[in-house]
């Protein structure tokens, strides 16, 4: 296991911009006192459409500033709703993958046709809008069916990012050929609502250190969401953890499609901690 030119460690930065069903929220939002049962949440409503209106063309910004690329995670609906956004993002050198229809449309509730026709939509909406293909899937939630992988690797995807039960992406097989297996990120800008934005530099720069000084070659997943990591308060605080991570030599700052040419390119298998480290 080895990265280009010997790097220490790999970092991807992936940004999600979704988008729900028609009248209905995110699960979840900074407000904390729940409404009256039957209620249509307009708040939230509005609360998650900042995402595409606003907080996409902030993290867009940011990452440019930075010179790093990141992986932009599109709900196909997101795309027909903010078309100028998601051309945006291939025009400033970003990567767009495909991330289910709606936020709350999740793969495992549908069967492998529904499913393979979602995946199909998504990918189809999302190359007309911005002119490029897509070659990675992340899907709403991490929900993933038994079929999702293999229907990906027939849609002729490189990579998914659902699975995290590992630390270093690998190539697994299907019964349409290999595809990279990427982990995500398991603390994103979500987890730190009504609390401290701070929080995510602690997690993000011990994590790294750690990583950096102990398990080279490593890997290392940032994660926001257009909708709360693309406000001021969160985007200030990725905005420190990019200009500390840059400070470090032999850091790539890759796209996963970039991570997933190199691990098809070099067949990596999967890689355990006990064959690393302790062998």
């Amino acid at each position: 296991m080895h990265w280009p030119n010997g790097k220490r460690i790999a970092v991807v930065v992936t940004v999600m911009l979704e988008t729900w069903s028609e009248g209905k929220p995110p699960p979840y939002s900074v407000q904390a006192s729940p409404l009256k049962p039957g209620t249509v949440d307009l708040a939230g409503i509005a609360w998650g459409t900042y995402g595409g209106k606003v907080g996409v063309w902030r993290i867009i910004d940011l990452l440019s500033s930075h010179g790093a690329k990141g992986t932009f995670c599109v709900n196909g609906r997101s795309a027909e709703l903010y078309p100028d956004a998601v051309r945006r993002i291939v025009a400033a050198g970003h990567e767009v993958a495909g991330h289910g229809w709606v936020q709350d449309g999740l793969m495992n509730a549908l069967d492998p046709a529904e499913e393979r026709a979602t995946i199909a939509r998504c990918l189809d909406v999302l190359e007309q809008t911005c002119g490029l293909r897509p070659v990675g899937w992340c899907s709403p939630v991490m929900a993933f069916s038994a079929e999702t992988r293999a229907l990906l690797a027939e849609a002729g995807l490189l990579w998914h990012g659902d699975a995290r039960d590992v630390d270093l992406p690998r190539q697994v097989s299907t019964p349409h050929g290999p595809i990279a297996q990427i982990p995500s990120s398991d603390f994103t800008d979500n987890r730190v609502l009504r609390s401290s934005p701070m929080d995510l530099w602690d997690v993000y720069s011990n994590t790294f250190d750690y990583l950096y000084r102990r398990e080279s070659p490593a890997f290392l997943a940032l994660s926001l969401h257009c909708h709360f990591g693309g406000r001021p308060m969160v985007s200030a605080v990725f905005d420190k953890i990019l200009t500390y991570i840059a400070g470090h030599e032999d850091v790539w700052f890759a796209t996963y499609a970039e991570i997933a040419r190199w691990v098809l390119a070099q067949k990596l298998a999967p890689e355990t901690f006990a064959r690393r480290k302790l062998t």
